[in-house]
């Protein structure tokens, strides 16, 4: 219920969500102890970019997360049947930790109003911010007084034994306070009776424009559910000895968006606080998934007014500890001890979502995943080998430089070569040729760090290969240990024109087996 408000959604289609995930998931996904349903990582990123299209709530705001839904569930499913799993790893750590500590900045801005007891307000986070100061002679300190119980009485529970269903607990407690008071009638905000009509197969009235409209959003909160799903697996995996899939587990959650539209619903995660709460109790299958969900769908039927009273700031209570349990304070901590670029990096990351449009700033904090993840190749440059003593041994030597050992020249670049960093590779090489004075008879690359080559590349190494060849010198390669390298190497031409007999297992077996044709002066 407090997902679904925070996503925008009146609180008992969170029930229909939790429903569609779980049966789907049950039905189609892997791991027999996940949990998936309402998610408030990705509620705010899909309400916050939906609120800029229609007003909140309206029937244009709801068609759209429907159709959102649908083909966020579309994606993440195909994403499964391509067998795209390894696209869970697109995001490094410093920017999921930002990432996250932004969404967690926002789920906490936007249920002050109702901790306070305040009229929910609209807009980014600096208009919300505003809008309470400007409304602060109206707080409510029982409605505070509520929300903050709810939120203490959870995090004491996740804190004794994650079995205990804390915030459960603090539900109950908080509806029986407001009833035994009549809180109520004193002004404290409730849910007041939901809607017991079961949900309708139906699909969302949504044009062409709007599909076209959603497609990038769709596409970015895919992507944030296919790694929180990814992550929630690795974190929980099968007590048994079946092997993860993470590629079914991404058509079963995908199934679940899908099932979760069409009756009506949001898109729909991976949970990783629920899929907890089954591995603390002992859960091997999806059994206790799917009691919970006939729970969750004979409340909906038949337990609307029992919901009645609930509070809202019990709610918002609630979703202040989903943002603590998402605010990874101690890995910001471990992130900046261990590099300031990757803590800058996360930081950054969290300021933009915080202070851009969220969808804007998930954007972003992809784009600078992206961007660290391609400059750590760009930068990554040739280095010369050295022969460790009398031993056949050669070693990585950055202090000395690249230098001639003899009439010799070994070099080692330590990164997939590709279209990234070819051009470094080759003026490195051109510039070490240049600098070995006489020529070397023979240029040897140690490519036991490089894992693949592509064209581009490929056209850097034949012409490093010409170079040496125009000094009456032969190019040869030691250690390429890599299967798809020497399969490009193959496909692309370059073991026909480095020739065949001129890969070899070490650095001492090419030297051994090519020799100066005199003694090196």
């Amino acid at each position: 219920m407090a997902t679904a408000r925070l996503a925008g959604f009146h609180p008992e289609i969170g029930f229909t969500a939790f429903v569609a995930g779980t049966l789907a998931f049950a039905a189609l996904g892997a791991n027999r102890r996940l949990s998936g349903g309402a998610d408030s990582t990705i509620a705010p990123i899909f309400a916050g970019a939906i609120t800029l299209i229609a007003a909140p709530a309206s029937a244009h705001y709801i068609a759209l997360a429907v159709a959102l839904a649908l083909m966020v569930g579309g994606i993440v499913a195909a994403a499964g049947l391509l067998r795209m799993g390894w696209i869970a790893d697109i995001l490094s750590q410093p920017v999921i930790t930002g990432f996250l500590a932004g969404i967690a900045a926002h789920i906490v801005i936007s249920q002050l109003p109702a901790l306070f007891g305040l009229p929910d307000g609209s807009g980014g986070i600096g208009a919300r911010i505003s809008s309470l100061w400007a409304q602060r002679d109206s707080f409510d300190p029982r409605a505070a007084a509520i929300g903050l119980g709810v939120l203490g009485v959870t995090i004491i529970a996740a804190w004794r034994d994650g079995r205990i269903p804390g915030a459960l607990l603090a539900l109950l407690g908080a509806t029986g306070a407001v009833m035994f008071w009549h809180l109520h009638a004193a002004g404290v905000a409730t849910l007041g009776p939901l809607d017991a009509v079961m949900p309708q197969l139906a699909l969302p009235e949504v044009d062409a424009g709007d599909i076209i409209g959603l497609l990038g959003l769709a596409l970015m909160v895919a992507l944030v559910v296919m790694i929180q799903t990814a992550a929630t697996v690795r974190a929980f995996p099968d007590h048994d000895s079946t092997p993860a899939s993470l590629n079914r587990d991404y058509i079963g959650i995908g199934a679940g968006s899908i099932l979760s539209g069409l009756f009506g619903g949001f898109a729909v995660d991976a949970s990783p606080p629920s899929t907890a709460v089954v591995a603390n109790a002992g859960g091997r299958t999806q059994r206790a998934a799917l009691a919970a969900a006939v729970l969750v769908a004979l409340l909906a039927r038949f337990g609307g007014a029992l919901l009645a009273n609930v509070p809202t700031a019990a709610l918002a209570g609630v979703l202040l500890f989903v943002a603590l349990r998402i605010l990874h304070v101690r890995q910001f901590a471990a992130i900046w001890r261990a590099s300031r670029a990757e803590g800058t990096l996360a930081l950054l990351t969290c300021l933009c979502i915080i202070a851009l449009p969220i969808q804007t700033g998930v954007g972003l904090g992809i784009f600078l995943s992206l961007a660290h993840g391609v400059f750590s190749i760009t930068r990554t440059r040739l280095i010369g080998f050295s022969r460790v003593g009398e031993t056949t041994i050669w070693w990585p030597d950055p202090a000395a430089g690249i230098a001639t050992n003899g009439a010799v020249l070994v070099v080692g670049f330590q990164a997939p070569l590709s279209f990234l960093n070819a051009s470094g590779f080759r003026a490195d090489a051109r510039a070490a040729l240049a600098a070995s004075q006489p020529a070397p008879h023979l240029f040897v690359l140690e490519a036991s760090g490089i894992v693949d080559i592509d064209y581009t590349a490929s056209l850097a190494i034949a012409d490093i290969v010409a170079a040496v060849r125009a000094q009456e010198g032969i190019f040869a390669i030691a250690r390429l240990e890599s299967v798809r390298a020497r399969g490009a190497c193959d496909r692309l031409g370059l073991t026909a024109l480095i020739g065949p007999a001129h890969f070899f297992h070490s650095v001492a077996e090419a030297i051994k087996s090519l020799p100066p044709p005199h003694p090196a002066s």
